[in-house]
This record gives C-alpha cells, sequence and structure tokens, in this order.
C-alpha cells in the first residue's frame, strides 16, 4: 500500500516537472518572438546558447549567439515584425515544435506573412541548441479544382 502511494506520487511530481520544463521552453520561444515584435534584445544570450545554430526556412544559418544577435539587431534596422504568434505548441524530452504566423513590412514597403513551424533542441541548461524554421505560403490553393489537369498559378515558387 505504501509502496503503491510512494509510486503515484512519483508519477505526479515527475508529470509535474514536465509540464513544467514544458512552460518554460513555451516561455523562452514566447520571448523570443517578443523581442522581434519590440525590436529589443531583451536576453538573446539567455535564450540561446553560446554555439546555437539558426536556420532560417529560406537558406540562411546563423552560428553562435554572437551571430544571432547580430543578425537581429541588423535585421531591425531594415524591417519590422507586425504579428509573430503562436498557433500551437508541443514539447517531448529536449525538443519542441512550434507551429506560428508570421507577418513583417521591410521598410522598402514589401509586406511579406506566412505560415512556419520551428524545431527548437535544447541543451541540458535549457537554452536553445538548434532552431530550425519551416515556412508556407499562405496563399494556397487547389491546382486541380476544375478538373484532372493542374492549373498552378503563373508566379514564381516563395522562397520555402
Amino acid at each position: 500500500m505504501i509502496a503503491t502511494r510512494c509510486n503515484g506520487s512519483l508519477r505526479l511530481f515527475l508529470r509535474v516537472l514536465v509540464d513544467i520544463k514544458r512552460l518554460v521552453c513555451y516561455d523562452f520561444f514566447r520571448l523570443w518572438f517578443d523581442m522581434w515584435l519590440a525590436k529589443k534584445d531583451l536576453g538573446i544570450f539567455n535564450v540561446f546558447s553560446d554555439n546555437a545554430v539558426y536556420i532560417e526556412s529560406w537558406g540562411p544559418e546563423y552560428h553562435g549567439s554572437k551571430k544571432i544577435k547580430l543578425w537581429f539587431e541588423e535585421w531591425n534596422t531594415r524591417g519590422t515584425v507586425l504579428q509573430w504568434d503562436i498557433k500551437q505548441f508541443f514539447h517531448k524530452g529536449n525538443q519542441t515544435i512550434v507551429e506560428w504566423y508570421f507577418k513583417n513590412k521591410m521598410d522598402a514597403g514589401n509586406v511579406e506573412a506566412f505560415d512556419g513551424m520551428s524545431l527548437i533542441e535544447w541543451t541540458p541548461d535549457g537554452k536553445i541548441a538548434l532552431l530550425k524554421e519551416f515556412g508556407c505560403n499562405e496563399n494556397r490553393y487547389d491546382p486541380y479544382k476544375d478538373g484532372n489537369i493542374p492549373h498552378f498559378r503563373d508566379e514564381n515558387a516563395k522562397w520555402f
């Protein structure tokens, strides 16, 4: 009877620890989005490990928290993030997947918006070791809506 209670208490304790870890990961990721929305470094070195790797969906890759900070500061001289909303959040072990919606306006006037996902791997001390973005065009369509022969839009493919 006592062993059963201890096992139940241990399972509950471990479940609470997992939930706390998930909340911490969510908060760190939300902080990263908030930095972009505020155009202000609110703790990049607290979020990313010294040797973190950040891969954007369209190709650029930044190695190390100092390079990530450089990119963040430089990019914000050319554009403004208008919206970055978390849609879904999944966490297991040292990995997190976040689905989000992103919209920005560059100083040149062009507006970009798309759905995206990030795959995050965490260090043992709770910092981001790897962040890999994936993008999805928000202007989707069915090329087969008029029959068995596809009709694709006459436009260049997006960069994601």
